[in-house]
């Protein structure tokens, strides 16, 4: 079953301005990789909805303040305290990792936030690797090791043109391809919503926000 403007502006009702171009690209990609039925496609939706913002963000957003550095890469950002964790501080009643020095340095500073978050990793060796493959497509290929394998497949030079996965077919198709590649179809089929997110998003954070947008997608498309 297809996914309707209708439906997608229920669940996401922030992307009004890019639903009719999303639909059909989305559905092109979820029936290619397999995404079909219920719990696969609201699963789905809520997921890339979440990592773009509603289908409005398809490149990384890497500015970042040195308190969002701290918490979002404690090991290269978090100010250690000497026992395998972290120094902790309140940020608006919050308690927060504290930011290192290198947090201070970085902080507002995209391009350099990148290139020190996924340099020599990932398959970024050469300088500004890190920033040229920084996080793309409704769910955010990262590093140059993953722009070549989902170029293979899609037939697309990822590697001279990184910035094709901001065009909405192949931002929805890297998407899926991301989705089949990790056995994400065979968790939502069970219902492993929280096990999908891990392997986003290599925790949960926005889990709250990923969660309700579950919900809401499992009742519209019931």
């Amino acid at each position: 079953m297809p996914i309707t403007s209708q439906q997608l502006l229920q669940i996401l009702p922030n992307a009004s301005q890019v639903a009719g171009v999303f639909v059909p690209v989305l559905n092109t990609a979820m029936v290619r990789y397999q995404i079909v039925g219920a719990k696969r496609i609201a699963a789905f939706i809520a997921q890339v909805g979440h990592e773009s913002g509603h289908l409005v963000r398809l490149v990384e957003n890497l500015n970042y303040s040195a308190d969002g550095l701290a918490n979002t890469w404690p090991s290269r950002y978090g100010e250690p305290d000497g026992k395998g964790g972290f120094v902790k501080v309140q940020v608006a009643g919050k308690v927060r990792n504290k930011p290192n020095t290198l947090a201070l340095i970085a902080a507002r500073k995209p391009e350099q936030t990148a290139n020190i978050a996924y340099g020599n990793r990932m398959g970024n060796t050469a300088p500004g690797d890190g920033w040229k493959y920084r996080g793309r497509g409704l769910i955010q290929i990262t590093g140059k090791n993953n722009y070549r394998a989902c170029g293979e497949v899609l037939g697309l030079d990822l590697i001279a043109q990184p910035e094709l996965l901001e065009k909405p077919q192949h931002a929805c198709m890297s998407a899926a391809w991301f989705w089949a590649t990790n056995g994400l179809n065979t968790l939502a089929d069970a219902g492993k919503f929280d096990a999908i997110t891990q392997r986003i998003n290599g925790g949960q954070n926005g889990a709250t926000d990923r969660q309700a947008l579950y919900a809401k997608a499992l009742k519209v498309l019931a």
